[in-house]
């Protein structure tokens, strides 16, 4: 069984890293919150399957992000911590990642429906089956890290599970068989969900070519549903990356580990309030209203950053 360890950080140096990582996911957190805030407030979003879906996504953002700042900081503190508390952590967070691109293309799925079947839309997109389609996408990706669990549990001893280590998945699943699965499945994945991709975005494409606007900006949001995808992808190759550039530079791996984790799992987060909470002009009318401060007359200031990035005319879908 191989153990992967990593190198401890002097202090200064754990305490300037984890204040990055911390502020920089906590500001995100409250960016997606703003715009979950926003979803529940107001009923246009809440019986609408497209912002439904969306919402699945910014959540799904949230809990990746608040979990990798638990188990970074634990990490630091304690350094390793129970295998029982890691494994739920791990599955969790797995799970999640899995959810990220199962629901784009469903959102990729619904726009194809709304502009290539429009009369058949609201009968096929009803928020009773987008509840039913999150949760399909939950139960696979819970299908994906179950048969991991069940294997730990009946190959490993009682106590096994009462012991501490530092909590990497290549840590608690070690059978090569297992990360054969785990490589298969992504592969699977990845491929399914271009192909639904593709044909949306090609579909939309001809509709397009009918001269219809609400097509040209639903072909634009699928191809930003595509680069979202490509940012998920990045999750794939997140150890493989850490792999090889610490043979590459075996002195520098906690450097390495960190830069890795926070360009592949913190940033990417910021795409996902731009292509709605900003991008689209229903949900930035109700953000604003949130997210800025507002002058005595009820809009928001001028001259902050923000308030001209909302004031801009955007495509939306």
């Amino acid at each position: 069984m191989n153990i992967t360890t990593v190198n401890r950080d002097p202090l200064h140096v754990a305490i300037l890293k984890n204040v990055i990582t911390v502020v920089l996911a906590l500001a995100i957190i409250y960016i997606n919150g703003t715009l979950v805030h926003t979803f529940r407030k107001h009923q246009v979003f809440n019986t609408n399957s497209r912002y439904i879906l969306y919402i699945h996504l910014v959540i799904n953002d949230i809990l990746m992000l608040a979990l990798m700042i638990l188990l970074q900081v634990l990490s630091y503190i304690i350094y390793k911590f129970n295998v029982s508390f890691c494994i739920i952590m791990l599955m969790i967070a797995t799970s999640t990642s899995l959810n990220n691109p199962l629901t784009l293309a469903a959102m990729a799925l619904e726009c194809y429906l709304a502009i290539c079947f429009p009369l058949r839309h609201p009968q096929i997109c009803t928020v009773r089956k987008t509840y039913i389609v999150i949760t399909v996408i939950w139960v696979l990706s819970s299908l994906a890290v179950l048969p991991d669990l069940f294997i730990i549990i009946a190959t490993r001893p009682a106590k096994y599970f009462h012991s501490s280590v530092l909590c990497l998945w290549a840590n608690i699943f070690t059978s090569p068989a297992l990360k054969q699965k785990k490589d298969v499945f992504n592969i699977l994945l990845l491929v399914i969900v271009w192909l639904i991709l593709f044909y949306a975005y090609f579909r939309i494409l001809f509709t397009a070519q009918a001269a219809s606007v609400n097509a040209k900006k639903a072909r634009n949001t699928v191809l930003l549903h595509g680069f979202q995808l490509l940012l998920c992808m990045l999750t794939f190759v997140y150890i493989i990356s850490i792999e090889g550039l610490s043979i590459l530079f075996p002195n520098d791996i906690p450097s390495i580990r960190y830069v890795i984790t926070l360009l592949i799992q913190v940033m990417p987060r910021l795409i996902s309030p731009m292509v709605y909470g900003i991008r689209d002009k229903m949900f930035r009318k109700h953000l604003k209203q949130y997210l800025l401060p507002l002058n005595p007359a009820g809009h928001p200031k001028k001259g902050s950053y923000v308030g001209r990035l909302l004031r801009r005319p955007l495509e939306d879908y």
